[in-house]
């Protein structure tokens, strides 16, 4: 199958080029064209077309004969620094401008992958959440300008599908980690919650504050974090890998079609677990912290729609990803292509 990325130099973009190629399909990629950054893809057989989204001729062009799409290609949060606008020209524009050269120019189509975000959730409340998150039962209540835009883009993606068929399938990417960077994962360190506490002078943060200032010189200590009554944080993310693994479980499959899906790890983790194993693989020390009046990190995904539907099962845990982590920065796993964290 000839397939159409977009975003392709990306973190996600060059894994799943790459995946595709191993597979057996033929990759064209859209790059754009202040970002010509195409060191992760040397060597790789891939037809590259310089251009924009937001530039109707550049994206006809790149949909010309293609039979699948998967729309990457975006202003986010971890780039830029990118304005309001940029977010609505890129993201909203060059999203309407994907879905009118899809319907026009690519008569063959089998596939539209859109790549959406967990940001479009509200998942950060006092006390976190209680019950999984389900695509098809949250409402998405989105914050910024980058969230906006993404449901802007999966609202036009829905609206094609009624109105002119357009084979649309949406995925929404958990926060996503590649190569060795979990490692770095700034949450689990102390340093992080020092600064982060800096200027909380007063009230229970203030406390805190001391408390966090009293452990002295972080280095490359690490914390477990925990609320005020001592539950321990909770957060679902994704190896680069298993996001990949969800457009090839979907790709062709009539029962992604018209569909959202949520792709994430097999499983949350939580800070109480985590730490002391990546302490111990880092070979570093840890605290255990109360951290008192801030919004903790503490939800999951339910991804059974996905297994049920396309039979998506992500591999890689947090333990799985530490393991792989280590070894990719001691140079013994070499599949991955690894960039800066993709925040979503």
């Amino acid at each position: 199958m000839k397939i159409l990325i977009t975003g392709i130099s990306g973190r996600i973009g060059a894994n799943l080029a790459k995946a595709l190629i191993d597979e057996g399909h033929e990759i064209r990629g859209l790059v754009w064209e202040r970002d010509l950054r195409l060191e992760k893809l040397a060597g790789l057989p891939i037809e590259l077309v310089e251009g924009s989204l937001v530039n109707p001729a550049d994206v006809n062009k790149a949909v010309t004969g293609v039979e699948a799409i998967c729309h990457l290609g975006a202003a986010f949060q971890g780039g830029g620094p990118f304005s309001n606008e940029d977010y609505f020209e890129i993201n909203a524009r060059g999203t309407f401008n994907m879905l009118e050269a899809a319907r026009e120019n690519a008569g063959d189509l089998k596939h539209f992958f859109f790549a959406s975000t967990d940001a479009t959730y509200q998942k950060y409340l006092p006390g976190g959440l209680s019950d999984p998150i389900r695509e098809d039962e949250m409402s998405q209540k989105p914050g910024g300008w980058y969230a906006l835009s993404k449901v802007l883009g999966e609202e036009m993606c829905r609206g094609y599908y009624r109105s002119y068929q357009l084979p649309i399938s949406i995925f929404r990417f958990a926060f996503v980690a590649a190569g060795d960077e979990i490692l770095n994962f700034a949450q689990f360190r102390l340093d992080n919650w020092q600064n982060a506490y800096a200027g909380r002078t007063t009230g229970a943060a203030a406390e805190t504050r001391r408390q966090l200032l009293g452990l002295g010189n972080a280095g490359e200590r690490l914390l477990i974090a925990r609320d005020e009554n001592g539950r321990s944080y909770k957060k679902h993310i994704a190896d680069v890998r298993d996001i990949v693994l969800g457009f090839l479980a979907a790709l062709g499959k009539p029962e992604a079609i018209g569909e959202a899906f949520q792709l994430a790890g097999p499983k949350p983790f939580t800070w109480e677990e985590t730490v002391p194993y990546l302490a111990k693989k880092l070979g570093v020390d840890y605290v255990d912290v109360r951290l008192a009046d801030n919004t903790p990190t503490y939800y999951e995904f339910d991804l059974s729609k996905g297994a049920r539907l396309i039979d998506y099962r992500p591999q890689f845990d947090i333990f799985k990803m530490i393991d792989s982590a280590v070894e990719f920065r001691q140079g013994v796993v070499s599949d991955v292509i690894p960039t800066q964290f993709t925040s979503a």
